[in-house]
């Protein structure tokens, strides 16, 4: 349920009701907006009287939320969030771009990599300390060490990192040294693991599912908010269907179904969707020109002798160029890069 409030309703007038809501076993929560104020409410709202809430002077209507996710939904909160992480923000004006390479593979890789991303306008480190393969006997990632030399290339660059968790047992790890957990297709629906980062204060990059409806999709996050973790940036990053020249086919349309839905910040993974690096430039372009709030590319400087995905991975001077190229589209977009 969504309740509606005059712009002029009074933070006691609000406080009141949220404790009148609370008082039916329902949890409600203010959302205050530049046009207008709401109180989003979930539980059992079938308690709750709505004729008698209408006939309070500063509510204007109630909405009953048919959808099955709520505190995700553009009803619960019609502004767009954005997201502040190290100084950054994903999903306003400014366009989020995270680069890096699949994998962190060595210091000398990952810190000369994140210096030509950054230097090319990059905002943000991506890379793979614990890597989730398909083939048990695939490179895994370095994994703690990883970690450690991803903090080195942070150091030394001043971006954020944006590292894939595995395991709940090592998101107290993951809480103190990264800036944003990102989960993976393959536990898109781990809702252990959701809850779990769902009850940090850490931003969460969750990435649609391989076969995942939108919905589904949007659910996953819900876990996470439920929790109380509001800090969601949401990544559509390819489907499976029955194509197989590409690795993946980019939902290039739930970008703005996503958007409709939900007042959460939505990335486009290009490197993934396609698995061919001569795709990634065109889809990135692409993804922007729909409204994305920002992209996540891998980038390596060796992409041949990568040990992971090297295939689908551009080489620094072609981020750059890119980035050059995106900053035209953002401009056409109202944005900036």
């Amino acid at each position: 349920m969504v309740i509606v409030l005059h712009p002029s309703v009074t933070p006691e007038q609000m406080e009141e009701l949220k404790q009148e809501i609370e008082r039916e076993g329902c949890t409600a929560w203010p959302t205050y907006g530049t046009f207008q104020n709401i109180l989003g409410v979930v539980g059992e709202t079938r308690k709750i009287d709505r004729d008698r809430l209408l006939t309070k002077e500063y509510v204007e209507k109630v909405l009953l939320v048919q959808e099955p996710y709520k505190k995700v939904n553009r009803l619960f909160h019609p502004e767009n969030s954005i997201i502040q992480v190290a100084g950054r923000s994903v999903g306003g004006e400014k366009l989020a771009i995270i680069a890096g390479p699949c994998s962190v593979e060595s210091e000398q890789q990952i810190v000369t990599i994140a210096q030509q991303v950054k230097a090319a306008g990059a905002g943000f480190l991506r890379g793979g300390a614990f890597k989730p393969r398909t083939s048990p006997y695939s490179f895994q990632g370095l994994k703690e060490e990883g970690l450690e030399l991803l903090k080195i290339a942070r150091e030394a660059t001043g971006l954020p990192i944006v590292t894939e968790i595995m395991s709940m047992n090592m998101l107290d790890k993951f809480v103190e040294d990264v800036d944003v957990i990102q989960i993976g297709a393959r536990n898109m629906q781990n809702f252990d693991l959701l809850k779990a980062v769902g009850q940090t204060n850490k931003t969460v990059l969750l990435k649609r599912g391989l076969s995942a409806t939108i919905e589904e999709f949007l659910m996953s996050a819900e876990y996470i908010m439920a929790e109380g973790n509001e800090n969601i940036i949401l990544c559509e990053r390819g489907i499976r269907t029955f194509e197989t020249y590409t690795r993946n086919t980019l939902d290039i349309s739930a970008v703005l179904a996503i958007k409709k839905l939900s007042h959460l910040p939505v990335i486009v993974d290009p490197s993934h969707a396609a698995g061919m690096w001569w795709m990634v430039e065109a889809l990135s372009k692409a993804a922007v020109a729909v409204g994305a709030d920002g992209l996540i590319i891998e980038v390596h400087n060796d992409p041949a002798n990568a040990r992971c995905d090297g295939q689908q991975s551009i080489k620094p001077e072609r981020f750059a160029t890119l980035m050059s190229s995106l900053q035209q589209i953002a401009r056409i977009e109202n944005r900036a890069v």
